[in-house]
């Protein structure tokens, strides 16, 4: 594992522990960090609702997204019993694992999954969510050292997201996690537009959408409303075609 990114990865998700922070951004920078540091084929996150529901949240890819769904909407997969036991689930090989969520691992093989691992996002005994990450078939398997770093991670965040809470009132959690879940909607439509109108995808949208936001200042889910809106004069070809000439970054 590559040293400095993993520092850097630490310093990024530090800077959020300050006040206002964007959860969003922050749980999206974790997974796709995550992709990074560990060469998994995608990450996903998902948080309980006030009603202790679970909810996609985050993921780095649509697939990996519409992976979650499944899980949630149909009871069963490895997130769902991570976060039900607050502890970790690691499959090296998903086909050995039919018997234990037949529905899933049909849905996931059929994406290119060929292992799973499921961290808990947990503080003091209470879990809020997991962060799930998908690797590709004959993937190296995940060492335990690596689950180590992985589970440090989510505790990072984690941390980001119940501080504010444990100075003020148990309801603020609740209060916080229900703006991510509100944030992702409009997030999504604001993609599904800008797909539309450039003919591109969405991966390619989330990320024009992000990289606007983060070189003026923003927070996502405001320029995503302002699209959703039509509201501005963003010249979205032109910030993509600079976009492509300048190169990507997470």
């Amino acid at each position: 594992m590559d040293a400095e990114k993993l520092a850097g990865t630490f310093v990024r998700l530090a800077d959020t522990l300050v006040e206002d922070f964007d959860v969003h951004d922050l749980l999206q920078t974790l997974a796709a960090r995550c992709v990074d540091l560990f060469g998994v084929g995608a990450a996903g996150l998902l948080l309980a609702d006030e009603h202790g529901r679970l909810q996609v949240v985050v993921s780095s890819n649509d697939r990996t997204r519409l992976l979650e769904l499944f899980q949630v909407q149909n009871d069963e997969g490895p997130c769902l019993d991570c976060f039900r036991t607050g502890s970790p689930v690691r499959v090296d090989d998903l086909s050995t694992a039919q018997q234990r969520w037949p529905g899933f691992v049909a849905h996931a093989v059929t994406e290119g999954v060929g292992s799973v691992v499921a961290l808990p996002m947990r503080l003091r005994g209470q879990t809020i969510g997991a962060l799930n990450l998908f690797g590709g078939p004959g993937s190296a398997r995940f060492t335990d050292h690596q689950l180590a770093i992985a589970q440090a991670l989510a505790d990072v965040a984690t941390i980001a997201i119940v501080q504010e809470r444990l100075a003020r009132n148990r309801d603020l959690l609740a209060t916080q996690l229900q703006v991510a879940l509100n944030s992702r909607i409009a997030i999504e439509q604001a993609k599904g537009a800008l797909a539309t109108l450039l003919q591109i995808g969405l991966d390619e949208a989330f990320h024009l959408l992000r990289a606007h936001a983060r070189s003026n200042r923003r927070h996502l889910v405001e320029v995503a409303r302002d699209v959703v809106e039509r509201r501005g004069d963003i010249d979205w070809a032109e910030l993509r075609r600079t976009d492509r000439r300048a190169g990507r970054a997470d």
